[in-house]
């Protein structure tokens, strides 16, 4: 592992963790010796996607912000792998290891939130506070569709397979911003600029994507309510789910997933868990972050912060 810059009056610092099949990056925030706290981007975004928020938050913490792995600058899986959720779920064991973080924060965003909830309940002793961005943590697929969604992912990553080549197009840069854009309507232009910043690769004839192709295909590790609440079960971590009032529900991909989140929702309250609705969309932490980070700050300062002595913490 390694981070560029001085290491105790940086703003900013760029990180590499090497991984099996190359590295992870990401950029870190904050003193060496403060509250670590991970941050995981959604699908198809980067770490630049903290970018606006981090800022806001407790200078006392420390901010590791990850591109996972075949997003921004982080390495693309090698061929013939899936990309799902268990798999994100050992990276972040793979960095916590490198970075000997053996107690932090997660605030996750959309596909991110679900990895940290997953991460949560698989190692409760690991993580002391969670914030779910737009996100409820898990997110269920309906027993009598899973056929279908796992059939559809198999057969995606197969036929994808089966091309001898893929060739990503290239883009001027004001091309690549309004495709952005055109594929996120939650998103600004200043936040679609600042997910480029990773996002895109120069190459002779202009610009490509830097993220894999195969992120796009169907996640194909999938869970049923009673499963995803048993898992909620698990989680010791205080939690903060911070939901737009224009957000995650209006961007589900199967209908039937709307019905589940009730339960999902309720679950967390009746454990004491905080359950917030905030103006704004999907992007709302990137594009109006000063909306949602009184809320992040207070679970930091009240759940972390303030008991913690002795940060388990090094880079």
């Amino acid at each position: 592992m390694q981070a560029s810059g001085p290491q105790l009056d940086r703003e900013v610092s760029e990180l590499s963790v090497p991984v099996p099949w190359g590295e992870i990056r990401g950029k870190v925030w904050g003193p060496d010796q403060g509250c670590p706290v991970l941050c995981l981007h959604g699908w198809a975004d980067n770490c630049g996607s903290f970018n606006t928020l981090i800022p806001l938050l407790p200078k006392e913490c420390r901010y590791v912000a990850v591109d996972l792995a075949g997003h921004g600058r982080s390495s693309h899986r090698p061929p013939g792998v899936f990309y799902s959720l268990l798999e994100y779920v050992a990276d972040v064991l793979r960095v916590a290891g490198a970075l000997k973080m053996r107690k932090f924060s997660i605030i996750g965003h959309s596909m991110g939130a679900d990895i940290a909830g997953m991460f949560a309940a698989l190692y409760p002793e690991m993580v002391d506070a969670l914030v779910f961005l737009d996100s409820y943590g898990f997110l269920p697929t309906d027993p009598k569709e899973m056929y279908k969604v796992l059939r559809q992912g198999t057969d995606e990553i197969i036929q994808f397979e089966k091309k001898t080549q893929v060739k990503k197009r290239d883009y001027t840069h004001e091309e690549a911003a309004k495709r952005l854009l055109d594929a996120n309507p939650t998103l600004s232009e200043q936040s679609a600029h600042i997910l480029l910043e990773r996002g895109l690769v120069q190459v002779e004839g202009g610009f490509v994507f830097s993220r894999d192709l195969r992120v796009n295909f169907k996640n194909i590790h999938r869970f049923t309510l009673e499963q995803s609440l048993e898992m909620q079960s698990r989680i010791q971590a205080s939690v903060l789910v911070l939901l737009a009032q224009g957000g995650v529900e209006r961007r589900f991909s199967e209908p039937a997933q709307k019905k589940f989140t009730p339960a999902l929702l309720q679950n967390f309250r009746d454990r004491n868990h905080k359950v917030v609705t905030v103006p704004g969309d999907h992007h709302v932490h990137l594009n109006d972050p000063e909306v949602i980070a009184p809320f992040v700050t207070d679970i930091l300062q009240t759940k972390v912060l303030s008991l913690s002595t002795k940060p388990d913490h090094k880079l």
